[in-house]
């Protein structure tokens, strides 16, 4: 039976015949992925069909051996790219630079797993990073310092247990590479040609680095020297596959992982670090700073811009991921929160898309507006007209 490809775009709502998804396959679907997609069973409200509504995610959910359902994005692939250049720190890599062909969410994955093996055959190459590690072990000859208390508890043991330093290259920065490898391999994403490099890549690691599981928060700030100072990119890349590629869950005996990008999230790095590359000296941003209330009690704040001069907080941005008609009161409640919290007299909502009903007026004393960083054009011209509207709009 050949593979059964369900597609939706994200938050698009879809009906599907009660044939086209076995019932166990649909309890699959709801248990483990729910926070990506809304499963109505076929009833008599949904006229006995299945109804699936995409939620901020894209990407690959393998619900059995038989069917895939593939959440495609809205955004073009190009803008998808620009996205994450910027998101994961990658600016100075320029991958977009003739290197990126490809119109697909299938493309999307195959190019940044080409570019991660590449990059791994070119350090491997040149030699990987190695360090010193400090190791005890019972040798039959002097290594470093003897343990002199052992030697005299058991004068009668041969071996003698040294205390040495050891020159390795099975280190932290190679097993995150290996392992992320090790990821891409197994999730049955790569076309045939891209797999053999991957395996060329994770081959090439092999009886040097010891295979150990790593996640997304291990590739975020590492120490960095002129020795490996290019395994930044190579991490920052990993960092992107482990974030959306490692299950949350058992992966049972499928042959696939699930690949989800979770845009929300990648839409909020990515407007944080476009402000972060093109803001003024006289600002700051601070990201995801933590707001005490009380005892265990606090607010997150997406991003807060700070006037360098006075420190004090000048604009309180809070992304939104979605596209309604205008802010909904309870975002409006949650962004209203924070200024009062920091005393901040301008607090903005930030969309994709432009909403039929925008808004600007004021909550006591408080400024809170909508504002657009559009993702359907060209990123830098559109980032730039929200900073200008952001910053000198009356």
């Amino acid at each position: 039976m050949s593979l059964k490809i369900i597609e939706i775009a994200e938050y698009e709502t879809k009906y599907f015949e009660r044939d086209d998804i076995p019932d166990e396959d649909g309890i699959q679907l709801y248990e483990k992925y729910k926070t990506q997609v809304d499963v109505d069973f076929p009833n008599y409200k949904t006229r006995n069909k299945w109804y699936l509504k995409a939620k901020g995610w894209v990407g690959y959910i393998p619900i059995s051996s038989d069917i895939v359902i593939k959440i495609n994005p809205k955004v073009s692939i190009t803008n998808l790219f620009a996205m994450l250049e910027y998101a994961y720190n990658l600016k100075s890599f320029r991958f977009l630079d003739g290197q990126i062909n490809c119109e697909s969410l299938e493309g999307f994955y195959n190019n940044l797993a080409y570019i991660l093996a590449q990059k791994v055959l070119e350090r491997c190459r040149k030699g990987l990073y190695r360090t010193y590690l400090p190791k005890t072990e019972k040798l039959t000859y002097v290594r470093g310092k003897l343990n002199m208390q052992q030697i005299i508890q058991k004068s009668w043991e041969v071996k003698l247990k040294c205390h040495y330093e050891e020159h390795t290259a099975d280190v932290a920065e190679n097993q995150i590479l290996a392992w992320t490898l090790h990821i891409i391999g197994y999730s049955g994403l790569c076309s045939e040609k891209v797999s053999a490099i991957v395996r060329k890549a994770y081959h090439a690691l092999q009886g040097l680095v010891t295979l150990q599981t790593y996640t997304a928060e291990d590739c975020i700030q590492r120490q960095y020297n002129r020795l490996n100072e290019d395994y930044q990119i190579l991490h920052a890349l990993c960092r992107f596959f482990l974030e959306n590629t490692t299950p949350s869950h058992e992966t049972g005996n499928k042959t696939t992982l699930p690949f989800l990008v979770n845009m929300d999230r990648l839409y909020e790095l990515f407007v944080a670090e476009w402000l972060k590359f093109h803001l003024k000296s006289n600002f700051n941003l601070k990201f995801q700073e933590r707001i005490n209330i009380g005892k265990n009690i606090y607010f997150k704040t997406d991003l807060i811009l700070y006037d360098t001069a006075t420190f004090t907080p000048k604009y309180i941005i809070d992304t939104k991921y979605k596209a309604p008609d205008s802010p909904s009161s309870q975002d409006i409640a949650q962004v209203v929160a924070y200024a009062v919290s920091k005393n901040c007299q301008e607090v903005t909502l930030v969309y994709p898309t432009a909403l039929a009903h925008p808004l600007n007026a004021f909550v006591g004393n408080i400024r809170v507006r909508s504002l657009t960083f559009a993702l359907n054009d060209n990123l830098d011209v559109a980032g730039q007209t929200f900073l200008d509207q952001l910053l000198y709009s009356v």
